[in-house]
């Protein structure tokens, strides 16, 4: 099983201070996907500059021909599927059709009180997201909708000429609940995971694979209950948020060796992270350039 490599790169840098170059590098290394964290702002990154997920990415389409672009992970916190499917097309349009949605449930953090409400509880972001999903689905496959739900509304929204992806562009759903697997299995053409957050301080990166094993097979469980082989869907694991934390890119080795592990689970995407300095996502940029050139051959 042939496995991709992508990279996410976070919109801290201004476009013309560092923040152009790296999405044309990513292009030049051969990355699969460049994606974005869709946040109003996010963890330590809060008290700095940090810069909107689509605009972000669609100044990286107009800068790049073959890399694909996408976002891990949009989600309802701020976003309404009405104008987000606008915007869609639109970025769609621009790349030329190489748009991914990543869409999840949200958490806690700044943006679920960044427009003045009470954060969500678990049970009403995944209520959220059972309604946002199917609706974005629509006003992305039909050039006019209409829906009264019991959170997001449509009137005759106008969605002409759809996206350059048929029937849509692709969606990859973050979710390891059943409900979030019922949507990927259902909407999904990919899956999303970050691995089991409870093991991130305490946890073994053996007990890390055996719980995304589980995600996998409960996955497996969501597809066959609608009709669906989960071979269909790709799965995507964003990295650094295991037990094995930075250590996979420390070196080449270590890094084809933590990609092989995964790739026996399932997996046929890795995402890392673009080197930022003085944070959790330090690290050495020749060896992340060794890896983004030297892994993907090793792998297969």
């Amino acid at each position: 099983m042939s496995l991709r490599l992508s990279t996410v790169i976070l919109p801290y840098r201004r476009w013309n201070e560092g923040g152009r170059e790296a999405w044309q590098r990513a292009e030049q290394l051969g990355f699969h996907t460049g994606y974005t964290y869709d946040h109003l702002s996010w963890r330590t990154f809060r008290d700095g500059p940090w810069f909107g997920a689509v605009p972000t990415l669609t100044g990286a389409a107009s800068v790049t021909d073959r890399l694909r672009l996408g976002t891990l992970v949009t989600s309802p916190n701020f976003r309404h599927p009405v104008t987000l499917a606008k915007e869609l097309i639109t970025l769609d349009d621009i790349s030329g059709g190489r748009v991914t949605l990543g869409i999840g449930a949200g958490g806690t953090g700044f943006d679920a009180t960044a427009l003045g409400q009470d954060p969500w509880t678990p049970r009403e972001r995944a209520d959220r997201l059972a309604e946002f999903v199917p609706l974005l689905d629509r006003l992305l496959r039909e050039d006019s909708v209409s829906y009264e739900g019991d959170y997001y509304s449509a009137h005759e929204a106008r969605n002409i000429p759809g996206c350059v992806q048929r029937p849509r562009l692709p969606f990859a759903v973050a979710a390891t609940g059943p409900r979030g697997l019922k949507l990927a299995a259902r909407h999904g053409q990919a899956w999303v995971t970050t691995g089991d957050p409870k093991l991130y301080e305490n946890g073994t990166p053996e007990q890390s694979r055996q719980a995304l094993r589980d995600q996998i097979d409960r996955l497996g469980d969501a597809c066959a209950a609608v009709g669906r082989d989960t071979k269909e869907l790709d799965k995507i694991l964003l990295t650094g948020f295991t037990p094995d934390r930075g250590r996979p890119l420390e070196s080449l080795d270590a890094f084809v060796d933590f990609a092989g592990r995964h790739r026996e689970l399932g997996f046929t995407e890795l995402v890392i992270h673009w080197p930022i300095p003085d944070s959790d996502f330090a690290a050495d940029e020749k060896v992340f350039e060794q890896i983004a050139m030297e892994a993907p051959a090793q792998l297969g």
